[in-house]
Parts: C-alpha cells; sequence; structure tokens
C-alpha cells in the first residue's frame, strides 16, 4: 500500500499510525527550519517509521535528524529499529526503485509505503506514478 501526504510548515501534520510498521521516501522541496524538521522528525518516528529515505534539498540533514529524533525519542542509541538513508545526487527515480525492491527491514514487514513531499505543491498523481514504475 502507497500513500501520499503533502505537507509543509502551514499544514498540521496528518495522523498515518495506521499505516505503521512503514517506510517513508521524504521528498524536499522546500528550505526548512530546524524546529519544524525535528517537528516532523520525531512524528515519522513516533508513528512508526522503521525505514527512512530522504532526498531533494539537504537531504542529509533529514536523515540526521530522524536518527536524532529516534533516539531522543526512544532513548536508546543503537539504530536497529530505524533504517535511514539519503539520496542527494540520484535522480528521484532510483530513490523509488530503491525503495520499492531494495528497503527492507529484518525485524519487521513493511507493507505500507509513505511518500512525504515536503512542498508548497501537491503532486500526489505523478509521484504515485513515479513509484509504480520504479
Amino acid at each position: 500500500m502507497v500513500n501520499y501526504f503533502q505537507i509543509n510548515s502551514n499544514i498540521e501534520l496528518p495522523s498515518v499510525e495506521e499505516f505503521s510498521p512503514y517506510k517513508a521516501v521524504v521528498i524536499v522541496d522546500l528550505d526548512c527550519e530546524q524546529s519544524w524538521q525535528k517537528k516532523v522528525s520525531e512524528w515519522l518516528v513516533s508513528s512508526g517509521c522503521k525505514y527512512m529515505m530522504a532526498w531533494g534539498k539537504d537531504c542529509s540533514s533529514w536523515d540526521d535528524s530522524v536518527d536524532n529524533a529516534f533516539i531522543q525519542l526512544s532513548g536508546s542509541t543503537e539504530l536497529p529499529n530505524l533504517l535511514t538513508t539519503w539520496h542527494d545526487d540520484e535522480p528521484l527515480s532510483e530513490v523509488f526503485e530503491f525503495c520499492k525492491y531494495s528497503a527492507m527491514h529484518e525485524e519487521c514487514e513493511l507493507d505500507s509505503t509513505l511518500i512525504v513531499h515536503i512542498s508548497d505543491v501537491n503532486k500526489k498523481e505523478i509521484m504515485l506514478n513515479e513509484l509504480r514504475f520504479a
């Protein structure tokens, strides 16, 4: 199951716990304030994200932010329950292909995929089609 969520700092973060455990492709099209990035990272971790792949603007900082949110929320410095990657030099199509065929977790099945699009523009159909054909 694949779901698309367009978010930005002006939108309340949606409830996504029903998809847990899930993997998420975080597509960053906007510059983000560090405090909001932390809020989104905590939202991902607390709602059941087990594998996060970041792509777009400053995507390596999203990898670090989600790792830090896991450490803060779990109290653990070990990250076996959460895997994170960033893909700054790859086309989005390769990230979707990686998500579809390689992003697996050894502790649980990840039947749900969330596309978390940080943008002012909703591109639901485009993103879902691109993942479908990866």
